[in-house]
């Protein structure tokens, strides 16, 4: 699973993903992506299960990209304990994800298989995405 190395802080405030995406919100690398249309936090388990699921399908053709990283520690308390004591342990890392992100990239398939490939990478995801297309990209006859 992705997790940072080390972090100044071994725990951090909730923080909702209010307001729209500020950066990461074109194609820098590849030649599709998928967009986020909601906010929320995309835990490590999901971004490895969308991954596994991308690259199964494109079967070692092309190249991707992962565009987010799971650097907010979600905290919970055990099951059935009492009110207050603290903070609870640090469970599993999340990314804070804004509507407009580019989550992956992927280059070096068809538009078919592209679409596909990120279709079977968005079910395993909790938010809304949309397939995208990088403007300048033009579709070569093989």
């Amino acid at each position: 699973m992705l997790q940072p190395k080390k972090t100044k802080y071994r725990k951090m405030h909730k923080m909702p993903p209010k307001g729209n995406s500020k950066r990461g919100d074109q194609i820098a690398f590849g030649n599709f992506g998928l967009k986020a249309l909601q906010g929320a936090w995309v835990t490590d388990r999901q971004i490895e299960a969308a991954r596994v699921a991308l690259t199964r399908h494109m079967q070692r053709k092309g190249q991707a990209w992962i565009r987010i990283f799971p650097d907010k520690p979600i905290t919970r308390k055990p099951a059935e304990v009492r009110m207050g004591k603290g903070k609870g342990a640090p469970e599993f890392w999340a990314a804070v994800v804004k509507p407009g992100r580019i989550l992956f990239e992927i280059e070096g398939i068809t538009l078919e298989e592209a679409r596909a490939a990120l279709r079977l990478a968005s079910h395993k995801l909790p938010i809304t995405t949309k397939f995208v297309v990088r403007h300048e990209y033009v579709e070569t006859a093989e």
